[in-house]
């Protein structure tokens, strides 16, 4: 038995992603690969076909990373006011958590964020200045600077 080159057309663990062309045993490729639809034998066709992919791929992922680096510098330059019940010494009446945050955003003109990408550096407790972290894309980060004031 020997080795076959095949183009991938899912992602396969510890083999690759979509479009990737990988050399496996003859018998998992046979056995395994192709009878379930995960890939294709590498003609001179599939490889072409397989390239064009990536490069769709490779295209659509940067222009997320783009659109996420936009919408950073958005939320970068917001200022967001959350109005909270605080007591003597600006102290609040419970905390502030990610869902008040997200509606802050929306009520400011940003937009819809999801409340689980979005991280408070320490437990907001208190009137004033805080900071939260909006993870975006794998490899953009925004600063959302707060400001938490009582009613």
């Amino acid at each position: 038995m020997g080795r076959t080159r095949v183009v991938l057309l899912e992602a396969v663990e510890g083999l690759g992603g979509p479009g990737d062309v990988v050399e496996v045993a003859g018998g998992y490729a046979r056995n395994y690969l192709l009878p379930r639809g995960l890939a294709l034998p590498a003609t001179e066709g599939n490889v072409r076909h397989a390239r064009s992919v990536r490069e769709a791929r490779a295209k659509k992922a940067e222009r997320e990373r783009n659109r996420a680096l936009e919408l950073a510098s958005q939320l970068e330059r917001m200022r967001v006011v959350i109005k909270a019940k605080a007591g003597e010494g600006g102290r609040l009446f419970g905390s502030i958590t990610t869902q008040h945050v997200v509606e802050a955003v929306a009520a400011a003109g940003g937009p819809i964020l999801d409340r689980r990408r979005i991280q408070l550096l320490q437990p907001i407790r208190s009137t004033g200045t805080h900071e939260a972290r909006v993870q975006l894309h794998p490899e953009v980060e925004a600063r959302l600077t707060l400001l938490v004031q009582g009613e």
